[in-house]
């Protein structure tokens, strides 16, 4: 335990004390790590989509003060009663999920959605005791997604904690904790192409191009990225994208476009947009008797998809993901293995286009709402 376990560290946080106003770095009391929880150090930290969203709480419930981030690494301080697979010093990425390894669907192969840790956007304290583990000068500040990385310490449940192989550089693995794994996973664990495969990315953000790659791992002769910005093709074309289509350039659905194409559609489809009609076109697109569709982005609440049921009739499959159906601590720690030992043919550094030190934390924001580049990397210390 670290000379501090127990006792209260104060540490610089930047928190959010408005929706969509910047982040203001201030000096937060993180509370010791309470039952079945670990206090983290973070090292590196990582700005993704989701953070934006909801700190612009636009179409989802607005909570706030909030630390955000959710995508990171760090070393383990100091843990708290129950805690026994961790210990201080310990390697780790917090996932915004979790794995009990004791409710039915941790113990399915068919599930990640852990009955206790399944995510929820909306829970701004710990499950434990509904409490919050950060405070300024008394008044609590509200957590986000059970990781708030965007501090130098915070606390995450046990379940939530992937330990890792410490060789791992955590300024590159980090990203492995949310955007890699869900693209990667949504073309590998769930789509499932065969090699020769034609498969559509819907989406060429990291999630996105995360897709392509596990398309391009697969084997799939064709990959066709499909993004509203046509400034995105010339780095997908580097992630394994062979062909583009921007639905602004036609009078035709894309879905048709596609459909035109590829003779008819083609065999798996990946939309990681979040926007409503690209879902419904991913679904569209797909070659009937055997394409499969697979959802990954988050629509807004009240978006609904409508589609005409001899789409599915015609033998079209449509599936969800959630975290590319990874489980966080038992997978995530095989991945990072297999990127050590290169055993997949996966650079997590081609994610990263920038790098900011914690006091620019606002700078990752302005470089995503520009659609300037990919990841944008945090360094926590300077």
């Amino acid at each position: 335990m670290s000379d501090k376990a127990g006792q209260v560290i104060r540490c610089k946080a930047a928190v959010a004390w408005e929706a969509g106003k910047p982040l203001v770095i201030e000096e937060v009391e993180v509370a010791p790590p309470q039952k079945n929880e670990v206090r983290l150090k973070i090292l590196f930290t990582s700005l993704c989509h989701s953070d934006v969203y909801f700190w612009e709480a636009k179409g989802q419930t607005p909570l706030f003060p909030r630390i955000f981030g959710h995508e990171a690494g760090g070393i383990v301080e100091s843990v708290g009663e129950g805690v026994t697979e961790l210990q201080p010093g310990d390697h780790v990425l917090p996932v915004f999920t979790g794995e009990c390894r004791e409710c039915r669907r941790c113990r399915s192969e068919e599930s990640n959605l852990c009955d206790l840790l399944k995510v929820n956007t909306d829970r701004g304290v710990m499950i434990s005791d509904g409490q919050s583990r950060f405070s300024i000068n008394g008044k609590p500040i509200y957590h986000f997604l059970g990781t708030s990385t965007f501090s130098e310490y915070t606390i995450v449940h046990a379940g939530c904690v992937a330990k890792i192989n410490p060789a791992a550089p955590l300024d590159k693995v980090c990203v492995f904790s949310c955007g890699i794994s869900t693209g990667l996973g949504a073309t590998l664990n769930v789509a499932k192409p065969k090699k020769g495969h034609s498969v559509a990315v819907f989406g060429l953000g990291s999630v996105g191009l995360a897709a392509v790659e596990g398309a391009r791992i697969a084997g799939a002769s064709r990959i066709i990225g499909v993004d509203l910005n046509p400034s995105r093709f010339a780095v997908a074309k580097k992630f394994g994208c062979t062909e583009f289509v921007n639905p602004k350039d036609s009078d035709k659905p894309v879905q048709q476009v596609i459909a035109d194409m590829t003779g008819g559609g083609v065999d798996r489809s990946v939309e990681c947009t979040g926007s409503i009609q690209a879902m419904i076109s991913a679904f569209e697109c797909v070659h009937d008797g055997w394409g499969v569709a697979v959802i990954v982005g988050v629509s807004n609440k009240y978006d609904e998809f409508k589609t005409h049921p001899m789409n599915l009739l015609n033998e079209r499959t449509l599936k969800g993901t959630f975290f590319g159906n990874y489980k966080p601590r038992t997978d995530i720690p095989r991945l990072v293995e297999q990127y050590l030992n290169k055993e997949l043919d996966l650079e997590p550094e081609k994610f990263i286009t920038h790098s900011v030190p914690f006091s620019e934390i606002n700078k990752a924001f302005d470089y995503m709402l520009k659609g300037d580049g990919l990841r944008c990397i945090i360094r926590m210390e300077g």
